[in-house]
């Protein structure tokens, strides 16, 4: 094992030779007492853009100076928001600009995916998905199948490791695929899983689920602007995410959408539609029968949250500056680190549950004392998160976040868990004595 001091300087030589770590000074970090603390927090909400006040101030200035008619007057016009957004995200989702919709929040857009892609025919009717999925996944698919005069625990196939806390092989996916081939109809996973932090093999998944005759659909609300993507190659036919955490579009920011192009033209899809997915062309002639845009824009509901996207477009162009490929470097580079730094520390007192396919997450499962270490942490200035039972997730981010935040961290969590478990010790010593 390396020493404190060849750790230390690691991370100095890495932050001091990043190509992206200035772009840091472009996010407002939390502080107390007047000092910085360490935010490993983007896996849930992303960190607040410096220029995203001034996004939103353009809109008010927009609305208060033209009113309705700032949709359509100038180059920064309301109604051309929308699009000026889809090239980043084409980049960042590897899909193309027309298979993208930014619009409403994961768990409408879940829905609205279903009525779409969820076809049950005959035999055909299951879903299947990851055990322990994130509850946007698990409420709107049991609702939409309650909705449906079906049985949810008829219709939902679980997979799981044979214990909620581990991570899921990615080979079990594709065996539980081809086992019940005859019997799903949808595969509907989290591309990263947000209790263990795993990245699932979703190219492999894809291409199992199509053999079986099946549809895609992720949740990638952990993996996009985290890991990358290529959508549109593994032929997924849709993905629904929000925008809040790696996006860092705001808490509650609008979510977004990715519609294969295959389906943009087939006349039998079923969808529930609104007027801004009219086409643009007929959308103000207030025709009473829809008639659909020819791409992902089709599935749009309500005029769009201008703000909302402002906000959004305020982080991608951080994205863009930044260079995606650059992130995605730094992130891998993190990820050694953590492995070095942090999990190298586990032994018996924790050990980290997230494998080697992952993203900027790490989740730690600690046996005992594991909420007294995660209190510890918060009061030393380092902002993870909790899950109960017993793990502590953090996410050091690459637009954001330093090699030395993630070396300082693997000191205290070092010194915290000698504190805990020396005590323990000694008192264990002080009853046999």
């Amino acid at each position: 094992m390396e020493s404190k001091a060849t750790w230390q300087q690691q991370a100095a030589n890495y932050d001091r030779t990043d190509p992206v770590g200035k772009f840091r000074n472009e996010f407002k970090i939390p502080e107390a007492a007047g000092k910085q603390r360490i935010y490993f927090l983007g896996n849930s909400l992303g960190l607040q853009p410096k220029s995203t006040a001034k996004a939103i101030e353009g809109i008010l200035e927009q609305w208060s100076r033209e009113g309705v008619e700032s949709f359509f007057l100038g180059d920064d016009s309301w109604m051309t928001l929308h699009n000026r957004l889809l090239g980043t995200l084409a980049d960042i989702t590897g899909s193309l600009p027309h298979e993208l919709s930014v619009m409403n929040q994961l768990s409408v857009n879940i829905h609205l995916m279903l009525v779409s892609f969820y076809r049950p025919d005959g035999k055909k009717r299951k879903i299947l998905m990851e055990s322990k999925a994130f509850p946007s996944d698990q409420y709107a698919v049991r609702s939409h199948l309650a909705y449906l005069g079906l049985n949810p625990d008829e219709i939902i196939v679980e997979v799981n490791s044979g214990n909620d806390l581990e991570a899921i092989a990615d080979e079990d996916i594709i065996n539980a695929i081809s086992r019940h081939s005859e019997e799903i109809a949808l595969v509907l996973l989290g591309g990263i899983n947000f209790y263990t932090g795993q990245f699932f093999d979703l190219a492999a998944v894809a291409l199992a689920a199509k053999r079986a005759g099946a549809l895609v659909g992720l949740d990638l609300a952990h993996a996009i602007g985290n890991v990358r993507l290529a959508l549109h190659d593994w032929e997924i036919d849709f993905a629904c995410w929000c925008s809040y955490k790696y996006l860092n579009g705001g808490p509650g920011a609008v979510g977004g959408i990715y519609i294969h192009e295959k389906y943009h033209h087939q006349q039998s899809i079923q969808r529930l539609t609104g007027w801004w997915g009219n086409k643009q062309e007929s959308r103000f002639q207030m025709k009473e029968r829809f008639e659909p845009e020819v791409d992902a824009t089709a599935w749009q509901l309500s005029t769009p949250p201008v703000m909302l996207l402002a906000a959004l477009q305020a982080s991608l162009s951080i994205f863009d500056a930044a260079g995606w490929q650059l992130l995605l470097e730094k992130q891998k580079l993190m990820q050694k680190c953590l492995a070095e730094w942090v999990e190298s520390l586990g032994g018996t007192h924790f050990r980290c549950i997230t494998p080697a396919s992952r993203g900027c997450q790490l989740s730690l499962l600690f046996p005992a004392k594991g909420r007294a270490v995660y209190e510890q942490l918060f009061e030393k200035g380092f902002m993870v998160d909790w899950r109960e039972p017993n793990v502590i997730r953090l996410a050091p981010v690459p637009l954001y976040n330093t090699f030395t935040e993630i070396w300082q961290f693997s000191e205290a969590l070092k010194e915290i868990i000698q504190e805990l478990f020396s005590a323990e010790v000694q008192s264990e010593q002080i009853k046999i004595n």
